[in-house]
Formats: C-alpha cells, structure tokens, sequence
C-alpha cells in the first residue's frame, strides 16, 4: 500500500512537471533554422539563409563564427558532422578529426611521467580537422563560395563585442595562456593589469586569425580566376591551410613551442566521408558517427532500453531513472573498451555491440534492487559469430575499476552558470571539470530537405596559439590512452584518431528526416541526448520542453578528457547527478538502491535541435536554457 501510494505521488508529481511552461519560448520557422552556441553565430547562419544559401552553407558559417569566437573551440579543432541529403535521402558522416602526430608514441608520453596524453599544450595537439571539415562538407553539399560563408567569421575577426561567458574565461585561464607567447599575444588584451583578459562588451580584435582567414579566402579568389570549379577553389584554399604557408607558419609556431606536428602530418591528414551507423528505436532510425566517437553508445543503450516499458515507469520516477542509468552504464562499459579508430587493427566489434540480440542479453543484466556498481564491458564477439581477442585482458582489467575513487558529479569550470546551487560533498573540483569539458553544436536544416548537425570543438581557451596564424590547437591528444588494459583500440600512435566524446544526432521516421540534435559537454552528451531523445519520444514533449527537462548523469564511466593518472579518470561506482528539482521521495529510493548523490540547478550542457512537422510543413527549433546558445528560424 505505502509503495503505491508513492508511486502516485510520484505520478503526479512527474505530471505537474511536465506541464510548466519552458523558460525559453520553442522556435518556429518554415523556410529554415539555424541554432548554435552564440547568439551571433547564430546570425552567421541567418546570413547566409537569407542570402540564398542551403543549410550546409549555414552550418559552415555558424561553424566558422563559433571558431572565431571560442565557443569552447577553436579553429584548429575538430569537426564531426552528420548530413542527410534530400537528393539521395541518406545520412552521410564526415569525419574531420585530426590524428597523433609522428613521434606521439605511448614510449614517448611515458618517458614524460605520463599515464595519459597531457591535457594542455602543444603536445596535446592533434593535428587540426576543423578547416578540412569546413571545406569537405562546403565543397561537396554547399552552394555558396568559401569568401560568401566565411564573411561574418572575418567580421568576427576583425572586432567582435565578446561576450561575459568567453572573456571570464580567458580571465580564468590566463596563467597557463602566459606559458605560450602567441595565446598571450592575442588573448590578454590588458597585460600587466588586474583584469588582464578583455572586459565583457569589449571589441575583441584577432589580427592574426584575420589574417589566415583571409589568406584563405584569397587562395579560393585566385583559383577562381584561373578558371577553376568552385570545388577545385574551395579545395586550394585548404591546401594553402594544409600544404602552403598557413601550414608552414602552424608546424613551425607549434614545434617552437615542443609540439610534435610536421609539415608531413599536415600534408597526409584528410577529412573523410563515411557511412554512418544506426539502430531503429520503435520505428525511428537514429544515426551516429562510428566508432571513434561515443556515439554508438546512445545506439547501445537505446536497443538495451527497448527491452523495458520506460512510460509506464513514469518520468524521471526511480524506477525509470535506475533503469536508464544501468542501461547506460552498460553501454558505457562497451564504449571505454571496444571503441577506437577503425582505420587501425584490430576492427572493433561493433556489429556485435550494435546486435538487438547482444542487447537483450545485456538488459537482463539489469536488476531493481540495487546499483551494479561495477558494470563490466560484455563479450559482443558472439553476435557477430567470433572469438573475443581481448578475454584476458578483460578478466586483468576488473581490478583497474574496483576502486575507491570516490563519488561525484562534474560541472565545467568554462560555464559559471553550471556551479549555481550546486551540492557536491566531498567532490574533486578537477574531476567535475573533466566530465564536462564542453563544446558547442551547430544545427541547421532548410526547406529544401538539408539537415546538418555538427558537434565540433578542441582548442578551447585556454589554448596554445600556433605561431601568428591566430589558430588555437587542438587538445584532444589526451582521449587516446597509454595502456591496453583501458581501452586496447585506442592506444596513441602517430597517424590515429583518438576516440572522441563528439556526436552530432540525427533521426529520421518514415524515410523523412524527424529530429536533429547535439550537445555540450564531455562524456555526459550521449547520455543527456538519450534522455532528450527519450523525453520526445517516450515522454511527448515538445522539442523545447525536451531541451530544457532535467536529466541525470552517471559518473560510472572511464573519462574521456583530464588529468595524467589513472586515478583522474577512474569510474566512481555508483555516483549519480540529479537536478534540484528531484522530489525527496525519489531521492530516498535512489539511496536505498545504492546510489551516492550530488544534486544541481543544471544537469546537462546545453541541448540544441531541430524538429521536423511534416504534418504542417514547418520547423520547430529547441535551445535548452543552460548556456548562451541561441536559434533564427524564419
């Protein structure tokens, strides 16, 4: 009698929550919609619709303009892209991520002290993707010219007002920035002051970066004049990033300052298009990049969620939440073995882990009495009809996650409206930062049938500046680890992707596109766009309703980004991040099943996406209202 009489408060309660006007209004557009990490990026992609450009022109631009403005990135980061295209009506996956560069061998970080690649510097640098990406995709599925899309970043450049979030964290940052001379040239525009960073409003001004983006610009004008196709310009604007003198001015700022790039890695790196994966979640195809993202975890935990009756556990009711949280978990456990670049053997077994018959067999792991503090990787060879190579390292590999690490949740030290109202008892500061490390998405779609969801990032402030070409570089050396016991497909060598947290969504219903969405944050996007995606489809919210509901986050998961030792990266069992909001009931329960809680007013980065409404033809926009992010439909 007493449990159920709880679980019709909960009920009710569940109800009375859902039914509370969102903060932010839900955008409308019929013609198109452009959202991303800044307002006026978001006006980049405005732009350059009304200018008559598609939603690939768009996305390049509000890409370019969130670059320019270190919305937790830079221009020497990475870029990840899902597209689909009304012409072919396919998903199509671009994959601009860099690669080690020669000499970032595991003998080499080791003789450094290192357990893992460092977090900042130069030798945390891969080699940067995000100008490749940007011409790939621009090339290939744009209409416009290079100069057309990169005109608002090249205003942008030359003298933007910049915004609290950006200058406060440059503020932040500006002892490790005065390490590399080119990061303080441009960044401490009040050196020897108190306040040594720009002030809000102030006109930043990036000559450097203008510079390169001009110079560009100016390659793709002249190959236009010598009579080229706009693709063969585009392209010659990106050999003179990759090949010419930007290249020359990156490898010799970069190795000046003890990084490893060469000319050489430039020159042999290329953006790749890919096929995409994807699993059907009660008639809806959601598709990820591969698996040198984490993105095939959502796709894992959606076919082990497929087993259970999620609405008639009720939203965000203990039930629901421990259901979820142990199906990520699981799912979890997958990613932080079996996932690496593809390019380099052994393949992963990822047929295996995306098998409906792999996922019923992980989902009666899953019990309701309590917590598994120590979800293990499971042996997905089977389904795919081979033998496990990996068995031993397995069994050696439960002692790494029986730890004492502690419990705790993670909250990004770049957005201080993350750390308002926050309860984190005993929790390291530096973990909840590498749990977050955020990023910035870009969605964008048109009436033409282009959809666009990019989730790019690395070269976030504070960033290491490579020479005077005004280009932070990457930082996401540190996702790839030194010892096979973690994760035996991603151990660094020169010439591979790191496995990365970035990963763009898309979903289609019926062969037409549905949704489009992305979000910020490290390791905890997947498992707050699983829960996005659930509150939609499961839950009948709308898409603004969606973006701004409260998640939870598992911090039972290896971590992708920070810190050098073993102990910066290891599971803490059994943690659990819940928003204020939780009614005590459903705390209670939680605690009883095992769970160790922290709570906060913010519960994932922020979530942006596109709606399609075909039955009235028009668009629904949603930007959740954790950050600045911002949309334009019309």
């Amino acid at each position: 009698m007493k449990r159920s009489l709880l679980s019709l408060v909960l009920v009710i309660m569940g109800t009375t929550l859902l039914a509370q006007p969102t903060q932010k209004p839900p955008l409308h557009g019929k013609n198109w919609m452009a959202i991303t990490g800044k307002p006026l990026a978001a006006t980049a992609g405005s732009i350059v619709f009304q200018k008559g450009g598609n939603a690939v022109d768009a996305a390049c631009a509000m890409l370019a303009a969130t670059c320019t403005m270190w919305d937790v990135l830079s221009w020497g980061g990475e870029t990840q892209a899902l597209i689909y295209n009304p012409k072919t009506k396919k998903v199509i996956a671009i994959n601009a991520l860099g690669v080690a560069p020669t000499g970032a061998t595991v003998d080499f970080f080791k003789s450094k002290g290192y357990q893992f690649p460092p977090e900042y510097g130069p030798l945390a640098a891969v080699t940067p993707g995000t100008v490749g990406g940007l011409c790939l995709m621009l090339s290939e599925y744009g209409t416009m010219s290079l100069k057309q899309v990169l005109e608002p970043a090249m205003q942008l450049a030359a003298g933007y007002p910049i915004d609290a979030q950006t200058a406060n964290s440059i503020e932040r940052g500006k002892d490790r920035i005065k390490e590399w001379p080119y990061s303080a040239k441009v960044f401490l525009t009040h050196k020897g002051e108190k306040r040594e960073a720009p002030e809000a409003g102030e006109i930043f001004v990036q000559k450097d970066l203008l510079n390169t983006l001009t110079k560009l610009v100016e390659a793709e004008q002249n190959a236009l004049k010598k009579k080229k196709s706009r693709k063969e310009a585009i392209m010659a604007a990106y050999d003179r990033f990759y090949k010419g003198d930007i290249a020359d001015e990156f490898v010799r700022g970069s190795r000046e300052q003890g990084g490893l790039i060469t000319k050489e890695d430039l020159a042999k790196w290329k953006p790749l298009i890919e096929e995409p994966l994807m699993t059907n979640y009660k008639g809806i195809d959601v598709y990820k990049l591969q698996q040198w993202t984490q993105g095939p975890m959502m796709l894992q935990t959606l076919n082990i969620l497929e087993n259970f009756d999620l609405k008639a556990m009720g939203y965000n009711s203990p039930k629901y939440i421990h259901t979820v949280y142990q199906a990520m978990n699981l799912a979890y456990a997958d990613r932080d073995f079996y996932y690496g670049d593809p390019a380099f053997p052994p393949q992963e077994p990822i047929k295996g882990l995306l098998s409906k018959d792999y996922a019923k067999a992980r989902a009666k792991l899953i019990g309701y009495e309590k917590n598994d503090a120590f979800a293990q990787p499971g042996d997905p060879y089977p389904f795919e009809g081979k033998t496990n190579p990996y068995l031993d390292l397995l069994k050696q590999r439960v002692a790494l996650t029986d730890s004492a690490a502690g419990s705790g949740n993670a909250i990004p030290k770049h957005d201080q409206t993350a750390s308002l109202n926050q309860t984190v008892p005993g929790i390291d500061e530096a973990y909840m930062d590498r749990l977050w490390r955020g990023t910035t998405s870009v969605e964008a779609a048109d009436t033409s049938g282009w959809v666009v969801s990019i989730v790019p990032s690395g070269g976030w402030i504070p960033a290491c500046i490579a020479g005077n070409t005004g280009v932070g570089m990457s930082q996401r050396m540190q996702s790839f680890v030194l010892d096979p016991l973690i994760d035996p497909f991603n151990v660094v060598e020169p010439g591979k992707r790191p496995r990365v947290t970035l990963t763009p969504s898309l979903a289609l219903k019926e062969g037409k596109p549905y949704l489009c969405f992305g979000v910020q944050g490290g390791d905890t996007q997947d498992q707050n766009l699983v829960q996005f995606f659930l509150n939609m489809v499961e839950f009948d919210m709308t898409v603004q309703k969606a973006t701004e509901a409260p998640n939870f986050n598992t911090n039972q998961l290896w971590l992708s980004l920070g810190g050098t030792k073993l102990a910066d990266r290891k599971p803490r069992p059994g943690s659990i991040l819940l928003s204020n909001e939780t009614p005590e009931a459903v705390r209670n329960e939680l605690k009883k099943m095992g769970y160790k809680i922290s709570t906060g007013n913010r519960t994932s980065g922020p979530i942006n996406a596109i709606l399609f409404d075909h039955k009235h033809g028009s668009l629904w926009g949603g930007s959740s209202n954790n950050g600045e992010d911002y949309g334009i439909g019309w």
